[in-house]
């Protein structure tokens, strides 16, 4: 009866998704050519952009991982998941009108292109740059997209009564389906419809909890059974300091204005959109979705002995929620997994279709129903591929794949995106920079026992080293040449 019942839930949200990409594809058209696939033809205004922001930013590891890292570890993962509200906010406030304007004046449609467009040099470089900077960010997004189609297969097969495989088959067409139809808007106007859901789901969660024990109760059950969960000597998996885990909010800023699938929100604003009305819809949703770790907590309180921490969030539904509600909150769930595989998924499809298309045929130039089509078809290959890298992962490395493919992707851009700003430098401390910080990246995480967000900050600062250094050196002055629009 439930299974039936999960179905029945799965069908009318997919049709509602389908149909929102539809209307997204109407959209799309009136933009001007690969704007309207690439940019949802600039149209997202303040709550589409703040709700698009926040669920690709608080994706399924807010509601699965999050709480199995509370149940271990304690109340420091409530408050390092909390630390991500303030830094998205920030990233809006701070980062995007700048981008968004920039980005516009050049006619750049994604953020490879928007580096090699601001920044002066020889042009076979500026493609290479382009270049580097796509290859980077298919890879390590494809990394994160496995590691998103592997968590979405292993709970929707659960919720639905089939194997994991072909759940995750099932998901990543849906995902594939909606994404290659309406492109970014379609994928903003479905974040809108899910992040409705995602914060439903919170609500049930923090409802549940607190209708059973109070927050005193709550606090001194954990202090009961160890006082390290409430009053830790270090991180947790953040750090080996209690200190480490304010990294998180520095990580969580360039994490959000940095990363492909991320900032391409920035750029796609309407000029009419008021930055501050994005923030304004942002904190409260944002700060709601932070709450979710306290299942891992009450789980923890409830039932203590759990084989691995992973398992703290279905026990929780199984055993804390009636069927029916645990089989909504389940969807809201998925919802949050999906909202970040589709953003992923179009930002690696536009660094196939549109950042190597240009770094290698510089003078091709297609027709805009040539160009969608080959907008389209790159989703389609790239979701089947990152379903095919799935079923061929191994099982050790899925638990870090989102830190090792955001974390190193956002250290090798934050220089030529963020301290760009700041920094005048020409093409070759970008190119530079993005070599150290890929690199830096990869030997930190798999080499050195770091905590979770350590080496992306560390690689993050050689990265801007490497981009201030070269800058020095071919002593460069601001560009005052004017950009080409597509």
């Amino acid at each position: 009866m439930i299974t039936s019942l999960n179905w029945v839930l799965l069908l009318v949200t997919v049709s509602i998704m389908v149909g929102l990409a539809l209307y997204s594809n109407k959209i799309m058209k009136t933009g001007n050519g690969e704007g309207g696939f690439l940019l949802a033809a600039n149209c997202l205004g303040p709550f589409i952009g703040a709700a698009t922001i926040v669920a690709t930013g608080f994706s399924g590891w807010g509601f699965m991982g999050s709480p199995g890292v509370a149940y271990k570890y304690g109340a420091i993962e409530l408050l390092g998941n909390f630390f991500f509200a303030p830094a998205m906010v920030f990233a809006v406030l701070f980062c995007a009108r700048f981008l968004h304007q920039k980005a516009e004046q050049m006619g750049s449609f994604t953020i490879p292109e928007y580096i090699a467009r601001s920044h002066e040099g020889p042009e076979i470089v500026k493609r290479f740059t382009q270049a580097f900077a796509a290859i980077i960010t298919i890879i390590l997004l494809l990394v994160f997209l496995v590691g998103q189609i592997k968590a979405l297969g292993l709970l929707a097969g659960q919720w639905l009564g089939i194997d994991q495989d072909t759940a995750a088959l099932l998901m990543v067409g849906i995902i594939i389906l909606y994404t290659s139809i309406g492109g970014l808007a379609a994928v903003a106007f479905t974040d809108a419809f899910m992040v409705i859901g995602m914060c439903v789901s919170a609500l049930i969660i923090v409802v549940t909890i607190f209708s059973d024990m109070s927050p005193s109760e709550l606090i001194s059950g954990l202090n009961a059974i160890d006082p390290e969960l409430l009053a830790p000597t270090d991180s947790g998996p953040y750090g080996s300091s209690v200190w480490h885990v304010l990294m998180v909010l520095p990580y969580a800023f360039i994490y959000s204005a940095t990363l492909p699938y991320m900032s391409v929100r920035f750029m796609a604003l309407a000029k009419t959109t008021k930055l501050h009305h994005v923030a304004a819809y942002m904190t409260p949703i944002a700060c709601l979705l932070s709450l979710v770790p306290l299942a891992g907590l009450y789980t923890r309180l409830k039932v203590p002995n759990l084989t691995t921490p992973d398992e703290a969030m279905p026990t929780f539904l199984a055993n804390f929620l009636s069927p029916s509600m645990s089989a909504v909150v389940t969807l809201f769930i998925l919802f949050a997994m999906k909202s970040t595989a589709n953003s992923v998924l179009h930002a690696i499809a536009g660094s196939v279709s549109h950042d190597l298309r240009q770094a290698i045929w510089p003078n091709c130039r297609l027709s805009e129903k040539s160009l969608l089509i080959l907008n389209r078809s790159a989703v389609w290959l790239l979701g089947g591929t990152g379903f095919v890298l799935m079923l061929l992962a191994p099982p050790f490395m899925l638990s870090m794949l989102a830190i090792l493919g955001s974390g190193t992707l956002m250290a090798a851009l934050v220089a030529p995106t963020l301290l760009a700003h700041f920094v005048p430098a020409n093409i070759y401390a970008a190119l530079f920079s993005m070599i150290i910080g890929f690199s830096s990246g990869c030997l930190l995480f798999l080499q050195f026992n770091l905590g979770w967000v350590e080496a992306p900050i560390y690689s993050s600062l050689f990265a801007c080293g490497t981009y201030w250094l070269v800058a020095k050196c071919f002593n460069h002055q601001p560009s005052t040449v004017s950009f080409p629009s597509h």
